[in-house]
This record gives structure tokens, C-alpha cells and sequence, in this order.
């Protein structure tokens, strides 16, 4: 009786059950790639630069000037450089802040 339940819920995940025999559902895989392409499986068309401005906001790309590049070998070194310039205008900014309080 356990072999006959196992059959049956084995035919019944192979296909659809009708009757006395089993019909294969129709299986696609959606993340197939095919060889070729139509533009008509692209209804709504194709759209150049459709991500771009998202792209765009979501980045923080920086573009450096030549002689600036030569400085940097990577950007931890632009990183690194930048940061200890960011602690040395907050110092300089504290010191004159406490200036202005005391004078």
C-alpha cells in the first residue's frame, strides 16, 4: 500500500491526472537564455540608457584630473588622502570656533 501512494504522488508531480493516465504539464524555465532573439519578445521595446539616471544617483563616481591620478595609485590612497584632509579642516575649524568664543 506504501508503493502505491509513492506512485501515485510521483504521477501526479510528473503531470496533471486525468483519468487513467497522466498528461506532462508544460514546463518552462524562464531563466534560460535562447540562442536567438526577436524584437517582438520585447514588447514595450528597447530602451537606450533606461538605467542611467539610477546609475547615476545611486554612484559616486569622481573623475580626476591627470596630474592628481599620477599622485594616487588606487583609491585607497585617494581615500586615505582625503580623509586625513576632512580631520584637518574639522581641527582647523574648532580651533576657530573656539576663537571666536573666547575672544
Amino acid at each position: 500500500m506504501g508503493s502505491q501512494k509513492s506512485q501515485v504522488k510521483l504521477t501526479e508531480a510528473q503531470g496533471l491526472v486525468r483519468g487513467n493516465y497522466v498528461k506532462k504539464a508544460k514546463q518552462t524555465d524562464k531563466d534560460e537564455l535562447r540562442a536567438k532573439y526577436r524584437r517582438s519578445d520585447f514588447p514595450k521595446g528597447f530602451v537606450r540608457g533606461k538605467y542611467a539616471e539610477r546609475l547615476r544617483e545611486s554612484s559616486n563616481v569622481v573623475v580626476l584630473e591627470p596630474e592628481v591620478a599620477r599622485a594616487f595609485p588606487n583609491q585607497e590612497a585617494v581615500n586615505s588622502a582625503l580623509l586625513s584632509l576632512i580631520q584637518i579642516a574639522a581641527r582647523h575649524s574648532a580651533k576657530r570656533a573656539k576663537k571666536r568664543r573666547a575672544g
